[in-house]
């Protein structure tokens, strides 16, 4: 039984004008699915990092100017 499924999905019809394209080489691969979105995440975090840090540092003795920042 398993063997008539296995082929039926081998012979199952091709939708028309789908040709299968080169295949990737490893160094693309990982390229493409490994460094590329490490590298994007990277970036984003460095983006967000730049954006949102504080522009005045407190002095020692002060209090924090945000409430996350102390518990009172």
């Amino acid at each position: 039984m398993i063997r008539s499924i296995v082929l039926a999905f081998g012979m199952a019809p091709v939708e028309g004008g789908a040709m299968p394209g080169e295949p990737l080489t490893a160094v693309q691969t990982f390229l493409y699915f490994v460094a590329a979105p490490v590298g994007l995440f990277l970036l984003i975090s460095v983006l967000v990092l730049v954006g949102t840090r504080e522009k005045k540092k407190t002095e020692p003795g002060k209090k924090p100017s945000s409430v996350i920042d102390s518990i009172e």
